[in-house]
């Protein structure tokens, strides 16, 4: 029953997804911006895809994959600097600077969760070992990340690549991009931490 449970969420989800690429699709701001945003998030959909034939991954940690592909996918069609986020932006007094690609970053982290799951139950480690693992891949793809949007702002040039980087005139934009990736793969990890606890205290009793 548990695993028709994940694949229904992975279904679920994958269609809901669908109907925020075929939004994000209609008229993006900039073509060659979206071609060079969904190119990723398709690619980690698919990645998704293909390791859950032989690993299901829980209902939590496909919610948590999810949440940054949507994301993603929506500041896609607006390049991330212009994403409609007043209402985010003034609630914590940021009317000057879109904080929209914070918030992406941040859920980028969150995939530190199904990196350390599939650790621990697929290749058997340690479950601090395997969240110590998933958060040094994150910070290293967040990094990694950081050099392409520098590598394609530079090669497109002008308008596109400044909206590809989307550093709104910040000079330490990419250490805080790494930063809110790297706060959003503790975030993770430590729900799972407490996932886990309360399971073990379950199970105990």
């Amino acid at each position: 029953m548990t695993i028709i449970n994940q694949k229904q969420t992975l279904r679920l989800l994958t269609a809901l997804y669908a109907l925020v690429f075929a939004f994000s699709a209609i008229e993006p701001i900039s073509r060659a911006v979206w071609v060079a945003e969904i190119v990723p998030a398709i690619g980690i959909l698919g990645v998704v895809w293909w390791v859950s034939k032989n690993y299901l991954f829980s209902k939590t940690a496909y919610i948590l994959m999810f949440i940054w592909l949507v994301l993603h996918t929506i500041g896609s069609k607006y390049t991330f600097a212009e994403v409609p986020f007043d209402w985010f932006n003034n609630l914590i007094g940021s009317e000057e600077r879109n904080q929209f690609d914070r918030v992406a970053h941040f859920s980028i982290g969150l995939y530190a969760y199904p990196i350390a799951e599939y650790l621990i139950n697929k290749r058997r480690l340690t479950a601090p070992i395997a969240m110590l693992f998933a958060l040094f891949s994150i910070m290293s793809l967040a990094a990694g990340y950081e050099i392409i949007e520098w590598w394609y702002a530079a090669l497109a040039g002008g308008d596109e690549g400044i909206a590809f980087l989307g550093s709104q005139g910040d000079i330490w934009d990419a250490q805080k991009d790494m930063l809110m990736d790297t706060l959003g793969a503790l975030s993770a990890l430590a729900v799972m931490t407490f996932q886990r606890r309360v399971f073990s205290s379950n199970h105990v009793k």
